[in-house]
C-alpha cells in the first residue's frame, strides 16, 4: 500500500503495487532521504522529501535520523534497516541479531564488565511484554535506558520504577541470603545503581500508551510498573541461583558502593556546613563575587590558575559576574567515587560557589548563577582543563546540564594589528582565512600564550562581555553516546582509548 502527502495532506490516488526495479521518485531530488526495510517485498519503505513553503530549512540532520533507526534495529532484533542520503548517495545499514543484548554491550564496550554473562529477561505479562538486559562494569556511574513502543523516554516512568523496585528487592534478599548484610543493614537503591548499564524496553497496545507530557519523555501507565517489576524480579533470582559468581561480583560492587555513599555523605555534610546558602558559613576564599543577589543575572567564572584569574577579575562587570580561579588540572572524576570527589579541595570551592549542594542533597533552587563557563587558554592544556570539569558537571551534576546553566567560554587565539587596526582570530581557520585578505598580508599577527597574557581591556572584550563574547552552551543531546565518549576518553581502559585515537588522528588540531 502506497500513501503520498503533499501539502499538508493526503494525495487522493489509485494504490499502485510497489515495484522494487522502479526509480525512486525522489531520486533525483537534492534534499530527499530514503528510510527502507532491507527485504523490499516485505519491509517498509519512507521517502522524506519537505516542502521548501511550509518548512523553514530543508537541510536534514543525518546524525538524527541514523540514531533513531540505530537504536530501532536494536530495540528489534533481526531487523534490517537501510537509509540512504540522496543528497550524497551515502548508504547506512544496521542489523543487530542479539537486540538489546548487543546494544548493551556497545554501551559498555570501553568498561569492564564484572558480570560476565549479561542478565536477560524477554517475557509477556499482563498485556505488556518486558524485555530487559543489564550488566554491572567497574565504572562509578549509571546509564538506563528506557523505551515503550521504541519511543524512548528519557524522564524513566513506570516501567524505570518497576525495574529498581525488583532491583532493589531481589539483590538484598540475596545479599541478606549469602551473608553480606543483616538486618536494618540494607543496600540503597542508589548502592545499586554505581556501575549499572541497563536497557528496559517495554510494548503495548498503541491505545492504551499514557505519557506525562508533550515529549512523550515519562511513561504513565501504572500496569507496566508491576509488569516489570515481577518479569524482573522472578528472572534475576533464576539468573542469581544459577550464575553464583556474576551474583558474588554484583553483590561486591553493591556493597563498595554503600561504603562509598557513607563516606561521601560525610565529606558533603562538611562542604553543606560550609556553604553560606546554609547560614554562618563563608564562601571560598579565592571566590571573587558578584555584587547581585539575583541568581538570574548572575555569572560564574571558573578560571584556571591565578594568573588568568588576576586578569578576569579586572576585566568583569562586577555587578553580574563572579571569579573562580583553579590552579591546575583538577581531579579526573570519571575515575572517582563522589567520597573522592567532595573530598577534593578544588571541587569543595567550586560545589560551595555553585550552591546547589551535590548528590542525594542536590537542590536547584540554591543556584547561585544563572550562567556557569567554563574559561580556559585556547591551546591543548586549556582543552584538557575544560575536559575534565566537564567531567565532573556531566556525571555529578548533569542537571545543571540539561537545564542550561553550562557554558565554555571562547577566547580568542591570535591577535592581528596593522596600523590603528585590530582583529582578534579564534582558531586557526579564522587566521588562514584572514591572511589571505589585502588587510591581513600585511598585518602582525601574535598568538596569545593563555587568558592571563590578555590584559583586562582585551579579555572583556573578546571573552566576558555579553554583547561581543562567543558562549558555547553545553547541552546532551544523546545521554547514551555522550557516556560512551566520556567512558572513552576518560576511562580507565586504555585500549578503547587508543583505538579512538588512532581512528581520528588525521582529524586532530596538533598545538605545537
Amino acid at each position: 500500500m502506497i500513501q503520498e502527502y503533499t501539502n499538508g495532506g493526503e494525495v487522493a490516488r489509485p494504490v499502485e503495487p510497489f515495484d522494487a526495479k522502479k526509480p525512486s521518485k525522489i531520486k533525483d531530488a537534492p534534499w530527499g532521504i530514503d528510510v527502507a526495510g532491507w527485504n523490499y517485498e516485505s519491509g517498509t519503505i519512507v521517502h522524506f522529501l519537505a516542502d521548501d513553503k511550509i518548512f523553514e530549512t530543508l537541510n536534514y540532520k543525518l546524525p538524527f535520523f541514523l540514531q533513531q533507526l540505530k537504536e530501532y534495529a536494536y530495540l528489534t532484533a533481526g531487523i534490517k534497516f537501510e537509509v540512504v542520503d540522496r543528497r550524497t548517495d551515502q548508504h547506512f545499514f544496521y542489523y543487530f541479531e542479539g537486540g538489546i543484548k548487543t546494544f548493551l554491550k556497545s554501551l559498555n564496550r570501553s568498561k569492564i564488565p564484572l558480570n560476565q554473562n549479561i542478565f536477560y529477561a524477554n517475557k509477556d505479562f499482563d498485556n505488556v511484554n518486558v524485555e530487559v538486559a543489564l550488566q554491572y562494569n567497574d565504572s562509578f556511574n549509571e546509564n538506563v535506558l528506557c523505551f515503550a513502543n521504541h519511543l524512548k523516554n528519557n524522564d524513566g516512568g513506570t516501567h524505570l520504577t518497576g525495574f529498581r523496585s525488583a532491583l532493589t528487592r531481589c539483590i538484598n534478599e540475596y545479599a541478606k541470603k549469602s551473608g553480606y548484610t543483616k538486618d536494618g543493614d540494607g543496600l540503597s537503591g542508589d548502592d545499586l545503581r554505581e556501575g549499572l548499564t541497563a536497557i528496559i524496553s517495554v510494548k503495548l497496545e498503541s491505545e492504551t500508551l499514557q505519557f506525562e507530557g508533550q515529549t512523550k519523555g515519562k511513561l504513565g501507565n501504572s500496569n507496566v510498573k508491576t509488569a516489570v517489576e515481577t518479569v524482573v524480579k522472578e528472572a534475576l533470582e533464576t539468573f542469581f541461583e544459577e550464575n553464583p559468581k556474576d551474583a558474588k561480583a554484583i553483590i561486591e560492587k553493591n556493597m563498595l558502593a554503600m561504603k562509598a555513599r557513607i563516606a561521601a555523605k560525610a565529606a558533603r555534610d562538611t562542604v553543606i556546613r560550609k556553604t553560606a546558602l546554609e547560614g554562618g558559613g563563608v564562601l571560598p576564599g579565592k571566590l571573587a563575587d558578584c555584587a547581585t543577589k539575583d541568581p538570574k543575572r548572575a555569572e560564574l567564572f571558573i578560571v584556571e590558575g591565578d594568573s588568568a584569574g588576576g586578569s578576569a577579575k579586572q576585566a568583569r562587570d562586577r555587578e553580574i559576574q563572579a571569579i573562580l580561579p583553579v590552579f591546575g588540572k583538577v581531579l579526573n572524576t570519571e575515575r572517582a567515587r563522589l567520597d573522592k570527589v567532595v573530598d577534593s579541595e578544588k571541587f569543595k570551592s567550586l560545589i560551595i560557589a555553585i550552591g546547589v549542594g551535590i548528590g542525594e542533597s542536590y537542590n536547584a533552587e540554591k543556584l547561585r548563577y544563572n550562567k556557569i563557563i567554563i574559561m580556559t587558554d585556547a591551546d591543548v592544556d586549556g582543552a584538557h582543563i575544560m575536559t575534565l570539569n566537564l567531567t565532573f558537571f556531566y556525571r555529578h551534576l548533569t542537571d545543571l546540564i540539561t537545564d542550561g546553566h553550562v557554558y565554555v567560554a571562547s577566547p580568542p587565539l591570535y591577535k592581528a594589528t596593522w596600523g590603528k587596526n585590530k582583529k582578534y582570530l579564534f582558531d586557526d581557520k579564522e587566521r588562514e582565512k584572514f591572511l589571505k585578505t589585502p588587510e591581513g598580508k600585511t598585518a602582525i599577527t601574535q598568538r596569545f600564550k593563555g587568558l592571563g597574557e590578555m590584559n583586562a581591556d582585551e579579555l572583556w572584550e573578546t571573552t566576558m562581555n555579553p554583547t561581543t563574547r562567543r558562549l558555547k552552551l553545553v547541552s546532551v543531546e544523546s545521554a547514551a553516546h555522550a557516556d560512551i565518549v566520556f567512558s572513552t576518553l576518560m576511562g580507565d581502559e586504555v585500549a578503547p582509548r587508543k583505538r579512538f585515537i588512532q581512528t581520528h588522528a588525521k582529524q586532530a588540531n596538533i598545538d605545537f
